[in-house]
């Protein structure tokens, strides 16, 4: 509560993917939670570890103990986090990582999936592996919900029910529910991708005393903004099966709670879920610290690119896939609630 993050978002998962692997088993699922900002693990038994999401370094990662008879948390910053949150997986840079992997009966890891892959462009029949849904049966085949066994060196799966193995009494809500991992995903990738941009951006200020001279430099980030730019308004989103996701509200709720809205209602974090993710295809986390964190000379490269692509007199064929009443309405979304646009955006 204190953290500002939803117990709704609650993500189970029962891989030992991570820095307390031993106390993580499909008998005693590890839970994550997280907000815009800030990322939360629990495992009863174990400690508490948080991420918190600088502008400037991207992940900053703490471990403690849970504090007995209202002591305060002895804080630890953790560097071990750095093995899996700062390689291939998140673009060798702070961030976060998002597993896929079949759990055998202990929960090691037999096979996995989107290896150094993140973002809402994968394939949900690559997704979830090692993981809890308690909803999202519409995807059809994913990896989430499986146990794996190997025998004479060939693998077999088999379903895991959550709750069939340990008890929800150990968790704050009794839900791993879809919505949560969809959004955790985009906003997993736009992190990454982000950080990695401000890393580069930064360091060819470094190099120019402060200035952005190198043509070669300023090219390499015109780039990186186009492929930001895409990744912002959702370009290559992994295909939904028809008919929509069905999901859990509560967890809905509780992320609208945030949403900057205009006089008619209309908002970045507006769901969709019948054919996309979000109704109006640009990312909210263009509205936090993180993204407002990058070198300034970066974000002009974005604007300017995400001006483009929005335009409606001029369409971009790369941007087809938007209507225009989406164009002009994430247009006055983002003109209503960005503070510094350039002038005349």
């Amino acid at each position: 509560k204190v953290l500002d993050i939803p117990a709704t978002s609650q993500m189970l998962l029962f891989s030992t993917t991570s820095l307390q692997l031993r106390f993580i088993s499909p008998r005693n699922p590890r839970s994550l939670f997280f907000n815009e900002d800030v990322y939360l693990g629990y495992i009863p038994g174990g400690r508490i570890e948080i991420i918190s999401l600088d502008p400037e370094v991207g992940g900053i990662f703490y471990i403690f103990d849970i504090p007995q008879n209202g002591a305060r948390p002895v804080v630890e910053r953790s560097e071990r986090c750095m093995n899996c949150h700062a390689d291939d997986d998140t673009r060798q840079v702070p961030g976060i990582a998002i597993k896929s992997v079949i759990p055998g009966p202990t929960g090691g890891s037999l096979n996995s999936y989107r290896r150094e892959q993140i973002g809402h462009q994968i394939p949900f029949s690559e997704r979830f592996g090692g993981w809890h849904l308690t909803s999202g049966e519409e995807i059809g085949h994913h990896w989430g919900n499986l146990i794996g066994r190997l025998s004479n060196g060939e693998m077999s799966t088999q379903k895991l029910e959550p709750g069939t193995l340990f008890s929800w009494d150990k968790y704050p809500v009794a839900t791993s529910d879809i919505l949560p991992q969809l959004i955790h995903e985009h906003q997993g990738g736009f992190v990454d991708r982000v950080v990695e941009a401000s890393y580069r951006a930064r360091a060819y200020l470094h190099e120019g005393n402060g200035r952005l001279t190198n043509r070669v430099h300023i090219e390499t980030l015109k780039k990186t903004a186009d492929e930001l730019v895409r990744y912002l308004l959702f370009a290559d989103e992994a295909e939904f099966p028809r008919g929509g996701i069905a999901y859990d509200t509560a967890y809905a709720e509780d992320f609208a709670r945030h949403a900057k809205r205009l006089p008619n209602g209309a908002s970045l974090r507006d769901l969709d879920m019948e054919t996309r993710l979000f109704k109006y295809r640009c990312s909210y986390m263009i509205d936090t610290a993180i993204f407002r964190g990058i070198p300034d000379v970066f974000k002009q490269h974005v604007y300017r690119r995400l001006g483009e692509a929005l335009s409606v007199e001029k369409p971009d064929p790369a941007f087809g896939y938007l209507p225009s009443r989406e164009k002009q309405a994430i247009q006055a979304i983002l003109r209503g609630t960005l503070e510094d646009l350039p002038k005349g955006w």
